[in-house]
């Protein structure tokens, strides 16, 4: 009888549990691979995805989830926040977003400064989020330091990609750190690079960098031989244009603009230069003489002329206690004529392929990590909310500081 107990028990241990199978059935499905299934199913297994389609077969003892009248997509991304950088922003509280000095610029990674126990985690999470890309901000030089993407679930392991873009600051920020002109910004972005290239045998010879530190040096190298991507900050129509000229100039160099407020005046010329826009759907003031032609329909513009758009937060607006509205955002881009599919695959499927991770997240396919939410409306509707949210195949519990303080002491949630 012993050796029969523990028989069984290794069966059991080797065979995997019903709960690892979860069948979501009978929902609006958002595959961001194709059209959108009015009644379609979802089956992931062990945090994969293993079927998409209409009246897919249960496994023997799964959990179903019943989504009928409900929506069922990927988990939205944001895609540039400090959320896990900054608990209260603006405050004397810690903010590993922000660096100051000219030491360490291009080096500072945020992938190491990443909180997961930080409160935005979980109430960016209840809203449907699944993963964010995070950046720091360092003002030593143009150079504001590495990004990375990170699961949101909470985990001590959730930075998926670290060393993932190097953000580069041009425009009228960028030309205030290389002296006060862009005359000036060129040649020291050039020079840089250089620097960058030759590390460490300049640095070594006792020559030195001709504009970067030696640790900047070195954190530089790979994005500058072509190894990674340049998130670009810039605004104005003539940067941009003067950036494409770059990019021809430097074919190895990969980048991607993120602001871009007046991208729609040079739209066909972005697409031919096969250049992602980050662009924020909000954005129609000029506070800034560099944004004297934004207005509300970029996004709308730059997706018909062919343009990968990616709808976030525009620079000086990444607040980590906001990442969460990136939903919002993409109903914004709605109402300014962008398409409903083309908005939704901005704030998923777009910035996944645009960091080199599309054949993981951002879609719903076999194969995928199984991030998946299911909705109570439409997910772009800021009266929807998320009843189900899976990250990796695990659920998530819908619960939030917030959520706590309400049941607490919110006589209606008593």
């Amino acid at each position: 009888m012993n050796r029969l107990a523990v028989f069984i028990l290794a069966a059991l241990l080797a065979t995997p549990a019903a709960a690892d199978s979860v069948l979501v059935r009978g929902g609006r499905v958002v595959t961001n691979t194709g059209a959108m299934l009015e009644r379609g199913d979802v089956l992931f297994t062990d945090g994969r995805i293993v079927a998409v389609g209409a009246q897919v077969a249960a496994p023997a003892g799964a959990r179903v989830i019943d989504a009928s009248g409900k929506w069922v997509t990927p988990g939205a991304i944001a895609a540039m926040t400090e959320v896990g950088l900054s608990e209260i922003s603006g405050s004397g509280a810690p903010n590993d977003a922000s660096l100051s000095g000219s030491k360490i610029s291009a080096a500072a990674e945020a992938g190491r400064a990443f909180d997961p126990a930080a409160s935005a985690v979980a109430i960016t999470r209840l809203e449907g989020v699944t993963r964010a890309v995070i950046a720091p901000n360092a003002t030593g030089t143009i150079f504001a330091g590495i990004g990375a993407m990170v699961s949101l679930d909470g985990g001590p392991d959730s930075v998926k990609r670290d060393r993932l873009f190097q953000v580069l600051e041009l425009g009228e920020t960028g030309a205030e750190r290389a002296g006060g002109s862009r005359a000036a910004l060129w040649p020291y972005l050039e020079a840089a690079l250089q620097d960058a290239r030759e590390y460490p045998a300049r640095y070594t010879s006792g020559q030195g960098g001709a504009v970067l530190e030696e640790i900047d040096a070195r954190a530089l190298k790979p994005f500058a031989l072509g190894q990674g991507v340049f998130l670009v900050r810039t605004e104005r129509a003539s940067d941009i244009r003067e950036l494409i000229r770059f990019k021809r100039a430097n074919p190895t160099l990969k980048f991607v603009i993120h602001g871009g407020a007046e991208a729609w005046l040079v739209a066909d010329e972005i697409a031919r230069a096969n250049i992602p826009v980050m662009v924020d759907p909000m954005v129609n003031l000029p506070e800034r003489l560099e944004k004297l032609a934004a207005r509300l329909d970029n996004a709308a513009l730059l997706e018909r002329a062919g343009v990968k758009i990616v709808i976030a937060p525009g620079p000086g607006n990444v607040d980590g206690q906001q990442a969460r509205l990136v939903l919002q955002l993409a109903g914004n881009a709605v109402a300014n004529g962008l398409p409903w599919e083309a908005a939704f695959r901005a704030i998923s499927r777009a910035p996944a392929e645009t960091f080199g991770v599309g054949g993981e997240v951002g879609s719903l396919a076999p194969g995928r990590v199984a991030d998946v939410v299911v909705w109570d409306g439409d997910p772009l509707d800021v009266m929807s909310a998320p009843t189900a949210v899976f990250i990796a195949g695990a659920e998530m519990p819908l619960v939030s500081r917030q959520t706590r303080l309400r049941d607490r002491y919110s006589p209606v949630a008593r």
